[in-house]
């Protein structure tokens, strides 16, 4: 019998993983905007660091008809808003938030007028752009225009006219779908310029698409770039450090100063390089990740040269990969550094253990001498004892010769006593050797 469509499906599957929803669902988190061109696209940046999310919801909740926004709607990092006209996309990264407008933009505004005046298209109050919380790390008002791209010199001639008639960098992207042309300057009102355009019949979600990795590439850039200004900061006190490691090494081979005086400064100097490293190394490594980002940008734009034009792509990539490499070897400094820092430690605490087996080495020595000389002693003792043992055992042997004389038995006292004095030597010696041999055996010597 077939199954009812109006049924719930039965489900086939074993319990979901706590974050399978929201793993799967990451993928749609910050779609793409459509946009029909002309538009203007007006992009602000900032960063967040100490920029609460409530913070940012109440600047959202002062747009027209948004007061009723609540932290829920912020909650996913991604909101999109439409408000009669215009529609604004937020979106909130880990270190920066994203503030994107799109708008309608006016024909005077076209590629016939020259170094225009964005500012009445941006759909939005200046002043609540200038209000946005945080610190603009990028600024981009991106202009999405309709034009035949069968001539793209003419075309591009055009544009830098547009620009202001300022050098532009251009490229075809894709399959000569799409043209994108900027000066990479900052105007005066703080933003910077790019021009896209596109043939009739263009798709708004394909415009969209464009516009995302445009942007993105920008932002990530100057994020990329703020691991620069780090290494330059850095560069003394990595220097300052070598040195004094090489100082230290030095002084460790030529046995110059003590080993208290050497690790007091090997600990100091430690302690400014891992503090370093704790405060730093997060910028290197976030810095190389907004590299690759842009490097898979640009690969994403397809760019294809005109003749005679250096595409956007070629320019960052010349001017990134250098401040890159920088921050990559500077980052390799401090990794190699702290290596250094932790072999020469080993080397020293190598010498301090040597040291310390030496003093060890003496005290067993001074030991072993205490030793036997309480042995020589003792044996002395022993002797001496033995003599005055066996003394006034003969003594006794003397009073009881004596004794028998007196009782009638003819015999000399002082003989008897002087012939049995070998005996009793050895007697007392004989029972001193028992008593030796019993002790070492209860000790197990």
């Amino acid at each position: 019998m077939p199954a009812d469509p109006t049924t719930t499906p039965q489900r086939l599957l074993p319990p979901d993983d706590a974050l399978r929803t929201e793993l799967h669902n990451e993928v749609h988190a910050r779609p793409p905007a459509r946009i029909r061109t002309p538009a203007l696209v007006t992009f602000v940046a900032v960063l967040n660091r100490d920029v609460p999310r409530e913070l940012e919801l109440a600047h959202l909740r002062m747009l027209p008809g948004q007061q009723a926004l609540s932290a829920s709607d912020v909650q996913a990092n991604f909101l999109r808003l439409h408000l009669g006209g215009y529609t604004l996309k937020w979106e909130r990264h880990t270190e920066f938030t994203r503030y994107s407008v799109v708008s309608p933009l006016p024909e005077s505004l076209g590629l016939t007028a020259s170094n225009p005046d964005l500012g009445s298209a941006m759909g939005i109050d200046p002043a609540w752009l200038a209000a946005i919380p945080g610190s603009t790390v990028s600024a981009i008002q991106l202009a999405m225009l309709e034009h035949p791209l069968d001539d793209p010199p003419a075309a591009l001639a055009l544009g830098q006219r547009w620009l202001g008639g300022q050098d532009a960098l251009a490229a075809l992207l894709g399959q000569a779908r799409t043209m994108v042309m900027s000066d990479f300057r900052l105007r005066k009102d703080g933003f910077e310029r790019m021009l896209v355009l596109a043939p009739e019949g263009i798709t708004p979600a394909r415009v969209g698409r464009v516009s995302q990795r445009l942007l993105e590439l920008e932002v990530y850039r100057l994020m990329a770039l703020r691991g620069l200004p780090v290494t330059k900061s850095l560069s003394p006190m990595l220097l300052r450090a070598e040195s004094g490691l090489a100082e230290i090494i030095g002084q460790l081979e030529t046995r110059a100063d003590t080993e208290q005086a050497l690790l007091d400064t090997l600990i100091h100097l430690a302690a400014r390089v891992e503090r370093a490293t704790a405060e730093h190394m997060y910028r290197f490594s976030a810095s190389q990740a907004y590299a690759e980002l842009v490097r898979q940008r640009i690969n994403d734009l397809r760019e294809q040269a005109i003749p005679g034009t250096q595409t956007p792509g070629d320019f960052i990539q010349r001017r990134l990969s250098p401040a890159m490499a920088t921050v990559a070897s500077t980052a390799q400094r401090l990794a190699s550094l702290s290596q250094r820092i932790e072999r020469t430690s080993a080397l020293l605490r190598t010498r301090v253990d040597i040291a310390t087996e030496a003093q060890n080495q003496e005290l067993l020595a001074r030991l072993t001498r205490g030793q036997q000389l309480q042995l020589n002693l003792q044996t002395t003792v022993e002797g001496l004892s033995i003599a005055a043992i066996s003394y006034y055992v003969v003594s006794l042997l003397l009073y009881g010769a004596k004794a028998l004389k007196g009782a009638g038995l003819a015999i000399q006292p002082e003989m008897t006593a002087g012939a049995l004095i070998p005996l009793v030597l050895w007697g007392v010696w004989r029972a001193t050797r028992r008593v030796h041999d019993r002790l070492h055996r209860e000790q197990g010597l």
